[in-house]
């Protein structure tokens, strides 16, 4: 017990060391009321001085008390310079430390003076004395109340001093002075300790607050499954360069990554590996941040990076490492995870002038390489800002188009190279806008698919392409393409279904295509949707087939009939090893599924004749036709003897 009433009798006249917040806010209040005590006490001590000049010793009234002066001006000088100037917190407690030991020696050294005065003069003289130091002490403990510590040192020397030395007086007068001032000295000490407990508590109040906004401040700007800067924050580091890059007249890109391969991932595996595979590529592209490179987790499976001092070749060097740090393999649990990553950059100011355009090019140029296929890498460039403009516009048009008025369908032939047969036609759209003229599908199709007004344009079309198909003879069939949209929801399923009962066709003579892409953006949805169509009696084509990232597990789910071997592989594959392997594979993996097997983009007898040497049946391309309008579609049918009278008499 006797240890803890010393350690609390040693924490009242000690400067808290353990709270840096208090610390400060001593520091800073003391930096303002210090200066004042001062120039309170030394304007009483000059005064007492000048009542003493003629009774006292010169040493006494003059030399002493300007000695007194001096100090007590230059700590005031001292302190008046610290106002508004932060301070370290190490600086802080020293400065704090030393003004707890200094009020020892300048209540000390005050008091000692004025009591060394009192025996010369009359008992004015000696009044203005006690005076002196009653108010003094009064004036210290208001000053320094928010350094309790300083304050009970300087009123404990002081009183002591003063009490002392009147009560042995044996004057009475002296004497209720002195008790007078102990009475007011004790009723201020408690008024402090008080008001040092509420300033205390409010300082800690204030310092919870702070660390709580800290920490909200933290959670709302960073991004909680891989502890990556946010969106939100994202945006403000964006802001902070380009504000920056214009003071310094410096160049940074933005740039947006795109996981490929991901989706599958999370299709195949559940939600669970999906965000621990997030994670760990949250933690890789911390890793490889810089001082110059900062990385950000934007939504889903895409990022967003900031570099600074950026340069073609940089980015390039830079896409490419990042690549490589993302296609090692991921382990989670006893799962082996292996994606990619495509890439898209644009430098400010070069091709941006503003943190608005700075995003949507990154973003033009992320999709220009996911176009360009998995793991990729573009970098916005001018042509790219002729062909965002050029997107608008057809963004514009397709908004206000009239469907049925501006859009047409023609159609492809697809031939049975042993027979020399055409046993399908696909329907292709074709747009002529009143304001932009002919569009190509190239560029109007991924335009639609991407602002989501591809369903628009779904039904009228294959109402067209039904009616055209009327007139063929019942066993050519007709392909027609499906988006990943037209395969997204039941409710689109549903009315496609209705117009195809609708129309009278035989639903048996329709192939309807689907991409991967469609496939693994909801696998679930797309066999629902397979599954829809097939028990209609309607055959489903896969096309495109192995561009994209479905596994032949979940091909295997799906109720193909069909499968189109995408362009990319057919051109020139007579030169190139690489394809001629690809399509052997996939001409022997269809006939073991037992599917039909469509080589697309057929453009050259040669290419024709390594197909016929594979055992290829089905080919389609410019080699055979070009897509053709309803009215030729029937006439290259009648050229070839395939329109009978039941066919155009249906």
């Amino acid at each position: 017990m006797r240890d803890n009433l010393f350690s609390r009798f040693r924490a009242l006249f000690s400067v808290d060391r353990d709270n840096a917040k208090l610390l400060n806010a001593q520091y800073v209040a003391l930096s303002r009321q210090l200066p004042v005590m001062y120039v309170i006490l030394l304007v009483n001590t000059i005064a007492l001085a000048f009542t003493h000049v003629h009774l006292a010793p010169r040493w006494l009234a003059v030399y002493l008390p300007a000695l007194l002066t001096g100090v007590g001006s230059l700590r005031a000088m001292l302190w008046w310079r610290k106002r508004g100037v932060p301070a370290h917190p190490d600086a802080i407690l020293q400065t704090l430390t030393r003004t707890n030991r200094l009020a020892v020696f300048l209540a000390f050294g005050f008091t000692a003076w004025a009591l060394a005065l009192y025996p010369y003069g009359d008992a004015y003289s000696r009044s203005h004395i006690a005076f002196y130091m009653a108010i003094t002490v009064i004036a210290c403990i208001f000053c320094m109340m928010h350094l309790r510590s300083a304050a009970l040192i300087t009123t404990a020397v002081v009183n002591i001093a003063f009490i002392g030395f009147f009560v042995s007086t044996g004057t009475y007068v002296y004497m209720a002075m002195a008790v007078n001032v102990l009475l007011v000295s004790a009723a201020m000490i408690w008024v402090l300790q008080d008001h040092y407990k509420d300033f205390t508590r409010l300082v800690n109040i204030q310092a919870h607050t702070e660390k709580l906004s800290a920490d909200n401040e933290r959670l709302a700007n960073q991004d909680s499954l891989t502890g990556l800067p946010n969106r939100r924050q994202f945006f403000a580091l964006l802001d902070d360069h380009l504000a920056s890059a214009s003071e310094e007249q410096s160049r940074f890109a933005v740039g947006l990554i795109d996981l490929d391969g991901f989706k599958p991932v999370n299709d195949l595996y559940g939600h669970s590996v999906g965000d621990k595979l997030l994670f760990q590529v949250g933690q890789r592209l911390m890793g490889y941040e810089s001082d110059g490179l900062h990385m950000a987790r934007l939504g889903g499976d895409e990022f967003g990076l900031l570099k600074k001092d950026a340069s073609q070749d940089v980015l390039a060097a830079l896409g490419n490492d990042i690549q490589t740090l993302l296609q090692e393999p991921f382990s989670i649990g006893d799962i082996q995870v292996s994606i990619s990553a495509s890439l898209g950059f644009v430098i400010y100011p070069d091709m941006a002038s503003d943190a608005t355009q700075a995003y949507e090019f990154a973003d033009y140029a992320l999709y220009q390489s996911k176009r360009e296929g998995p793991g990729s890498i573009c970098q916005f460039s001018a042509a790219h800002y002729l062909d965002l403009n050029r997107d608008i516009r057809t963004e514009q048009g397709l908004r206000k188009a009239d469907v049925a008025q501006e859009f047409s369908v023609v159609y492809q032939p697809i031939l049975d190279i042993r027979s020399g047969n055409t046993v399908a036609f696909e329907a292709l759209a074709r747009w002529t806008s009143p304001q932009l003229g002919p569009v190509a599908p190239g560029q109007f199709i991924p335009v639609a698919e991407r602002l989501g007004l591809i369903n628009r344009l779904t039904v009228p079309l294959l109402r067209k392409a039904l009616a055209g198909a009327m007139a063929w003879p019942h066993d050519v069939r007709l392909a027609f393409n499906l988006s990943a949209h037209d395969c997204g929801s039941r409710e689109a399923v549903r009315t496609l279904v209705r117009l195809i009962e609708e129309s009278g066709i035989d639903p048996a003579r329709i192939d309807f295509e689907i991409t991967e892409t469609a496939v693994i953006q909801d696998i679930e949805q797309a066999q629902w949707a397979v599954q829809t169509f097939r028990t209609l009696g309607c055959g489903i084509s896969l096309d495109d087939f192995g561009t994209g990232y479905s596994s032949l597990s979940q091909l295997h789910g799906l109720a193909l009939t069909k499968l189109k071997i995408d362009r990319s592989f057919i051109t020139n594959i007579q030169s190139n090893p690489a394809s001629y392997k690809i399509v052997k594979s996939l001409l022997a993996l269809s006939a073991d599924m037992g599917l039909e097997c469509v080589s697309e983009g057929v453009e050259t007898a040669q290419e024709l004749e390594v197909l016929r040497r594979l055992g290829c049946v089905l080919v389609q391309g410019y080699l055979i036709a070009k897509p053709m309008s309803p009215e030729d579609s029937v006439a290259w049918l009648r050229d070839r003897g395939r329109v009978n009278a039941q066919a155009r008499h249906p």
